[in-house]
C-alpha cells in the first residue's frame, strides 16, 4: 500500500484544518490492531480510524462503523481514563516521516491541567499506538517491544520515547544540486525510495507516468522536473491543489489536481480501506465455508470408494451361487472320503463345458455348497443395500458440487451468509462442524431467511429472476414462480434456477433465447461455447420430498443451445 509520507502529510493537515479544539468524548477498540476515537468538534462528531495492521496501517477519519467487543481491552480502557473529555490542541507530523503527533490538553484527578501526547506510527508492521505523558514518559502502547522482540528501542510503560532511527534523508531538505547528485545510474522508481523517507514506490512511477519521464534512460532535464513536481506536491498538501486518486484497485497515490472537498483524501482512504477490507472479509469467509464443505466432500468421497469396492465384490456373486448348485447337484458322483482342493465339473449353465471349483479340504462337498451358497446370499444382501447407499452418496456428491458451485460464484458477504446459513442447517455437515477448527463468521440467520435477493434482469420488458444459491434456487422455483412463468436451466451442467415472469402473456423466441443466454452465463459453462439450457412451465418443475436444496426434477422440457451472455 502507498500510504506514504505524502499521504500521511496530507491526512494530518486535513485533520489539524478540522480537529483542532475539537474533545474526545468515545474511545473503542474493534480489533487488537485498531483504535477509533470519538471526536466532537465545532457542533460535529467525528470519526478517527488509526489501524496499525502491517497490511492496512493508515490514519484518517471514518463514517463506517465496526463492531466492537463487549469488554473493552486494556489499552482500550487506559485511553479512555486519559483521553476522554481531552481536548486536541495540536495536529502534526515531522515533513514526511509516517508518524503523526496529536497533542491533548485534559484534566486530571486533582483538576489540574495536563498535556498528553498521542504517537502514531505508520510503519506497516512496526507500526504502534503510544501514550506518552508531558514528560515525554511512556504511559502505555497498543504494542510492547523490547530488544528481546529485536526492536532497536524499547517500547514499554515507564520508558522515555525515542523515535524510531532512519538511514534516509529528508527530501524537504535537500535542494536540487543535491538531489541531482544523489540521483545514480539507477531506475528512479528504485533510486528515490531508498533514498528519501516518506516517497513510496506507487509515487514516483505515478509521478513517471504524469510527466512521461522514462524510468531508466532519463536526461538532467528529467531530473529537474521530477525534482519540481515533488517539491510542488510537498507545497500544495493541506489544500485543496492536491487530489488523492486510485492507481489500480489494489493501491493509491496523490497528484497535483484542484478540488473542494476540505477531507478529501480522509474520506477517500475510508472508502479505499472499507472496499478492501470487506473483501479481506469475504474472501476469508469463502475460504473457510469452502474448507468445511471439502472436509464433507472428502468423507463422503471416501464413502463412494468404499462403496465401489464392495460393488466390485458383488460382481462374483453369481458365480459363487453357480458354484452351489454345481456341487449340490453332482453330490452323489464325488467321494466324500477323499479330500481335495478343487473339483471340475459339468457348468449346464455353459453348455456342459467343464468349470473348476475350489473346495475347502478341511469341509465336506455338502458343506463347501453350504458355503459358496451363504457367500451368495451376503452378496445379494450387500448389493441391495449399497445399490441404495450409493445412490444416497451421489446425491449427496452432486449437492456438496452445488455448494461449492455457489462459493465460487458469490461475490459479497451476504451471499456467503446465506451459504452459511444453508450449510448449518444440513446434516451433511452436522460431524464436520464439530470436528473442524475453521472459524467460521458470525451469521444474521433471521436475515437469511426471511430476506431473498435474486439477481433480475429486464428482458424484453418482462422480470428474469436468478438465484444465487440453493436456498434461493428453491425459493424462486417453488414461491416465486406461477404455473404460466418459464423456467430455464442448463443441461447436466451446474447452474442456477433461473424464472421468467410471464404474466399471463406469450413469450416471443427472442426473449425466450435472450433468457436461456443469462442462464448458461449463470453457469459453470459461462466460459464455454453452444451451451444446451433446458426449460419447461414451472408447471413442470417438482421438488421432490426430503430432496436437497437446489435439486428438483422437471419434464416437458425444449432445449436450446446458445452462447451465454449477461444480458
Amino acid at each position: 500500500m502507498a500510504f506514504d509520507g505524502i499521504v500521511t502529510k496530507q491526512v494530518v493537515l486535513e485533520l489539524k484544518n478540522t480537529l483542532i479544539g475539537g474533545k474526545v468524548n468515545k474511545v473503542f477498540e474493534p480489533n487488537k490492531n485498531e483504535i477509533i476515537l470519538g471526536i466532537y468538534c465545532n457542533g460535529k462528531n467525528y470519526a478517527l480510524d488509526i489501524s496499525i495492521s502491517s497490511n492496512n496501517y493508515r490514519m484518517n477519519l471514518t463514517t463506517n462503523s465496526k463492531p466492537n467487543p463487549l469488554n473493552a481491552p486494556n489499552f482500550c480502557m487506559l485511553l479512555r481514563k486519559h483521553l476522554v473529555g481531552a481536548r486536541i490542541i495540536d495536529i502534526y507530523s515531522n515533513c514526511l516521516e509516517r508518524i503523526v503527533f496529536i497533542n491533548f490538553e485534559a484534566y486530571n484527578e486533582l483538576n489540574d491541567l495536563v498535556n498528553k501526547k498521542l504517537i502514531i506510527e505508520l510503519m506497516g508492521k512496526h507500526s504502534n499506538v503510544i501514550l506518552l505523558n508531558d514528560k515525554n514518559i511512556i504511559i502505555d502502547s497498543l504494542r510492547h517491544l523490547d530488544s528481546f522482540s529485536n526492536s532497536c528501542r524499547d517500547i514499554l510503560p515507564a520508558h522515555e520515547y525515542i523515535n524510531p532511527p532512519t538511514d534516509k534523508l529528508d527530501i524537504c531538505k535537500i535542494d536540487l544540486d543535491k538531489f541531482t547528485h544523489l540521483i545514480k545510474d539507477d531506475k528512479l522508481s528504485n533510486i528515490i525510495p531508498n533514498s528519501f523517507s516518506g516517497i513510496s514506490k506507487t509515487f514516483i512511477l505515478n509521478t513517471l507516468d504524469v510527466l512521461k519521464i522514462p524510468d531508466t534512460a532519463y536526461s538532467s532535464e528529467n531530473i529537474t522536473e521530477l525534482y519540481k513536481y515533488i517539491k510542488d506536491i510537498i507545497r500544495n498538501l493541506g489544500t485543496d491543489n492536491v487530489l488523492a486518486i486510485s492507481v489500480n484497485d489494489k493501491d493509491y497515490t496523490m497528484i497535483l489536481k484542484s478540488h473542494r472537498d476540505i477531507l478529501q483524501t480522509n474520506f477517500f482512504l475510508d472508502d479505499f480501506y472499507n472496499k478492501k477490507e470487506n473483501n479481506e472479509v469475504a474472501i476469508n469467509y469463502k475460504n473457510n465455508l469452502l474448507k468445511l464443505v471439502l472436509s464433507a466432500l472428502k468423507k463422503i468421497t471416501k464413502k463412494v470408494n468404499n462403496i465401489n469396492m464392495k460393488l466390485k465384490e458383488c460382481e462374483n456373486m453369481e458365480t459363487y451361487r453357480i458354484y452351489g448348485e454345481l456341487i449340490t447337484s453332482n453330490l452323489y458322483r464325488i467321494n466324500n472320503s477323499i479330500n481335495v482342493s478343487s473339483i471340475s465339473l459339468e457348468n449346464y449353465y455353459d453348455n456342459n463345458n467343464l468349470i473348476e471349483i475350489p473346495l475347502d479340504k478341511s469341509l465336506s462337498p455338502s458343506y463347501n455348497a453350504k458355503k459358496y451358497f451363504k457367500k451368495y446370499n451376503k452378496l445379494k444382501n450387500t448389493l441391495e443395500i449399497v445399490t441404495i447407499q450409493k445412490l444416497e452418496a451421489t446425491k449427496e456428491l452432486d449437492y456438496l458440487e452445488s455448494i461449492i458451485y455457489e462459493l465460487e460464484s458469490a461475490t459479497s458477504t451476504s451471499e456467503l451468509e446465506e451459504i452459511d446459513v444453508e450449510i448449518s442447517e444440513n446434516i451433511l455437515f452436522k460431524n464436520t462442524q464439530k470436528n473442524s477448527n475453521v472459524k467460521k463468521n458470525k451469521v444474521n440467520k433471521r436475515k437469511a431467511h426471511d430476506e431473498y435477493e435474486p439477481i433480475t434482469y429486464n428482458v424484453d420488458g418482462f422480470t428474469l429472476y436468478v438465484g444465487k444459491n440453493n436456498k434461493q434456487n428453491d425459493y424462486i422455483t417453488t414461491k416465486l414462480g406461477k404455473n404460466e412463468d418459464l423456467w430455464f436451466h442448463t443441461k447436466d451442467i451446474r447452474g442456477s434456477h433461473c424464472l421468467l415472469k410471464c404474466n399471463g402473456e406469450n413469450i416471443k423466441e427472442h426473449t425466450v433465447t435472450t433468457c436461456a443466454r443469462i442462464a448458461a452465463f449463470h453457469s459453470k459453462a459461462k466460459l464455454s461455447s453452444n451451451v444446451p439450457v433446458d426449460y419447461c412451465f414451472i408447471k413442470n418443475v417438482k421438488k421432490p420430498s426430503g430432496s436437497k436444496p437446489g435439486m428438483v426434477i422437471y419434464t416437458n422440457n425444449k432445449t436450446l443451445y446458445v452462447e451465454p451472455k449477461q444480458n
